[in-house]
């Protein structure tokens, strides 16, 4: 039953996109991209009831099975939430028949590689997912066709092409220092047959490796100064890909570097990857938390929350140990939830304002009660205000940093601080005040928007004990 699983969360997706490419009509293309991510996620969660062997090529352990069963779920509300806004566009002619047949292809091919990226027990064949991932969110950040959207696909492609070939070159690298110790072939690019042999493999070159693994993943996961791709293609591109690569394929970038991270960790005499992490996770910290203060366009104000909120997430990986491991998957998690219900609120209030501009926004929860106050809520989550989820996952950040590095503590907190007064700050003026432009009508479904948020709610109060125990054994396996 497991190996079906595994077969259909990588055929569902691959099978929906040749079909959705040549069907036409918005209501059957838009039911079967929903339909298909459903049975994705379906398939994803019954790998828990079993697990395949390890192959060549492929591989289901506790560390992508978080990050998969994620991916699915909000890859399938992601689809409900394009359903409407989709619809929308095409009606105010913003997209064509042409255009959406390709849209939904290009969104069952994304969800294909993110998918094969985390299942990968090649690095070879992480890389080529995590590049094909790549090609076709740019493919889908310029499907508006306009100047300023070409013009954020190119600069995603160019500065996304950089990160990967930086990438490779990390990736080939790890393949010399495994060479000499495990031989020549696929042999020796199989995660499974690296992490036990890494103890052996000569330190220099994986200290090298790791070096370009960070830079070249680190562009794609947004981390300053290797950012610059991300806040034009949130802005310019449709909505819902913007909430997929918030909350999906910044992960998937992220998940390329942990696996490496724990290839240094096992051999004793590597350079430790945690202090460059926790640098470039500060630094994009508090780089964003400044940037959120100058920001005119509600989709890159939250493109620059993401670059923070990865930072966070880095930050907790490098100092590494069991807390902070386990803080960083939980508030990779909730920025995961999270963000992606933002963005479909902020979808929805652009199509209703017709314009991202924030000073053509205002009372929102006068206009537009239920998205308005969505927003809100959102923002509250996103800002790590109690009882919602990520106060729980940056409180346990910060304690732990408190015990071992008050200094740092000191630094993230302030990053965290500054942050929220940037959010609330652009919050005042969209949510409150004086009703402000146009306020047309536009087709919404606020069901993903508050089934994300309900989860982040309850999991700020309460946690269940078996998705601890599997939090706390991911968070041992990090180091």
């Amino acid at each position: 039953m497991s190996l079906d699983a595994l077969t259909a969360v990588l055929a569902v997706p691959i099978a929906a996109a040749a079909l959705l490419a040549i069907l036409p009509g918005y209501r059957l293309t838009a039911r079967l991209n929903v339909g298909a991510t459903l049975v994705t996620f379906l398939a994803a969660l019954s790998l828990f009831l079993g697990r395949p062997q390890p192959g060549l090529y492929l591989l289901v352990d506790d560390l992508n099975n978080v990050f998969i069963v994620l991916t699915t779920f909000v890859g399938f509300t992601t689809s409900i939430f394009s359903a409407s806004y989709i619809g929308h566009e095409l009606e105010i002619g913003r997209l064509t028949p042409a255009y959406l047949r390709f849209y939904h292809a290009m969104y069952q091919l994304l969800m294909f590689a993110m998918n094969l990226a985390l299942l990968a027990n090649n690095i070879g064949v992480m890389w080529v997912a995590i590049e094909l991932a790549t090609l076709t969110t740019v493919l889908m950040v310029g499907i508006y066709r306009t100047h300023e959207a070409l013009e954020a696909a190119w600069k995603y492609f160019i500065l996304g092409s950089v990160g990967i070939a930086l990438a490779l070159f990390g990736t080939i690298l790890v393949y010399m220092a495994a060479k000499p110790v495990i031989g020549e072939g696929v042999d020796a690019m199989v995660w499974t047959t690296l992490v036990a042999h890494a103890a052996t493999f000569d330190p220099a070159l994986l200290n090298v490796a790791f070096v370009f693994l960070l830079l070249g993943y680190g562009t794609k996961v947004g981390l300053a100064p290797l950012h610059a791709w991300l806040p034009d293609a949130h802005a310019e591109g449709p909505t819902p890909v913007s909430a997929v690569l918030s909350g999906l394929l910044l992960n998937v970038a992220l998940y390329a570097l942990l696996r490496f991270k724990m290839l240094l960790a096992v051999n004793p005499i590597a350079l430790a990857p945690g202090p460059l992490m926790v640098t470039m996770g500060l630094i994009s910290l508090i780089f964003a938390s400044f940037m959120l203060y100058r920001r005119r366009d509600i989709k890159r104000l939250f493109a620059y929350s993401s670059i923070e909120h990865m930072g966070i997430i880095t930050f907790a990986f490098g100092m590494g140990g069991p807390l902070a491991n386990f803080a960083g998957l939980l508030h990779m998690t909730m920025h995961s939830l999270t963000k992606s219900a933002i963005f479909f609120a902020v979808g929805h209030v652009a199509q209703v304002k017709g314009t991202q501009k924030i000073a053509e926004m205002g009372g929102l929860t006068e206009t537009t009660a239920v998205l308005g106050w969505g927003l809100v809520l959102g923002v509250v989550a996103i800002a790590g205000l109690p009882p919602l989820g990520i106060f729980m996952s940056e409180f346990l950040v910060v304690s732990s940093t408190f015990a071992r590095q008050p200094w740092l503590a000191l630094a993230l907190v302030f990053g965290i601080l500054l942050a929220l007064g940037g959010l609330f700050l652009r919050l005042n003026s969209i949510a409150f005040g004086e009703p402000r432009g146009p306020t047309a009508t536009a087709k919404a479904s606020y069901v993903p928007m508050f089934v994300h948020l309900g989860i982040v709610f309850i999991a700020g109060i309460y946690i269940p004990p078996a998705l601890v125990a599997w939090f706390q054994n991911v968070a041992k396996l990090l180091g």
